[in-house]
């Protein structure tokens, strides 16, 4: 059996940005904002923050800021994910060296790979760290999607502890669980998904929400760790609304602007990501409202 990394929920979190870079000040409110609404671990350098315009140099003082400022209060997961074996593999490496808990590994886009590809992308890098790596499944984004099949081999490793699983197929959660049992665990990589994948014995979700209300993924997580899944589906329908409302536009659009909203300015944006259109602001103003963040 393996031990996962958290249980509950753990936040993407955002990177703010100013003009001369990463705004730290801003980034030391956010990382203790999650701290104090409950947030189990946090999840930087991925893709809600940002990870493909980071600089090498940034991502490594990102790293080690939020190693340093969480000071093992949470756990800390940095992402490493690419499409360059080698590179993610390196990354591993200094993630372990800086302090991190943990990394991420993202299937490779483009340059896509066959199963035993993937097999052989994720256990290179499992082996380059003492860490444990979750794998993290987003066809949507890398237009590639990892089986049941090839969870069930990457299960054999002692380090690859568990799924980020986004790939938005419930089915395919249900087949991996049979198929792994305790030596994989899974967790949602899709707000909207949280109830029904820890319903089917996943260990909590890795939020883009919980950046916007870190108490009430931290809550809804709690619930169905506890079994309470009437009160999960009551909290999952008031928070509904919220989750369509962020993946109205591209990540992380929306939830910097609702940062924003909440008097957590994030700053400036970089390209390719720019402000949402006013409808989109407007849309989740309302939702902010109706939970009661904004007056």
């Amino acid at each position: 059996m393996k031990t996962p990394v958290f249980t509950g929920s753990a936040a993407a979190l955002v990177t703010p940005y100013d003009e001369k870079g990463i705004d730290y000040a801003l980034l030391t409110r956010v990382v203790e904002r999650q701290i104090e609404g409950g947030t189990a671990a946090l999840v930087i350098c991925a893709t809600t923050g940002e990870a493909p315009v980071l600089t090498d140099a940034e991502r490594t003082l990102l790293i080690g800021y939020c190693v340093r400022q969480a000071a093992g209060r949470v756990k800390i997961v940095a992402g490493v994910g690419g499409n360059n074996t080698e590179k993610a593999a390196e990354a591993a490496r200094e993630a372990e060296i800086l302090g991190a808990d943990a990394v991420m590994l993202t299937a490779p886009y483009y340059n896509k790979a066959t199963d035993e590809g993937l097999y052989r992308h994720f256990t290179r890098v499992a082996d380059s760290t003492a860490l444990p790596l979750i794998v993290y499944n987003v066809p949507g984004r890398t237009a590639i999607g990892c089986r049941a099949e090839l969870y069930a081999r990457l299960a054999e490793h002692p380090r690859i502890s568990g799924i980020k699983e986004a790939s938005g197929d419930v089915s395919l959660v249900s087949r991996t669980m049979r198929l792994c049992g305790d030596e994989m665990n899974v967790w949602s990589g899709n707000d909207d998904q949280t109830l029904p994948i820890m319903a089917l014995g996943g260990k909590g979700v890795i939020s883009v929400a919980a950046n916007v209300t870190p108490d009430g993924m931290a809550e809804l997580c709690s619930v169905c760790l506890a079994g309470d899944y009437p009160r999960a589906r009551q909290l999952h329908e008031r928070l509904s609304p919220l989750f369509d409302a962020l993946f109205a536009q591209v990540n992380p659009v929306q939830v910097k602007t609702a940062l924003e909203l909440l008097g957590l300015d994030h700053g400036v944006y970089r390209l390719p990501l720019c402000p949402p259109a006013e409808e989109y602001r407007a849309q989740l103003e309302s939702c902010l409202r109706a939970l009661s963040l904004i007056p």
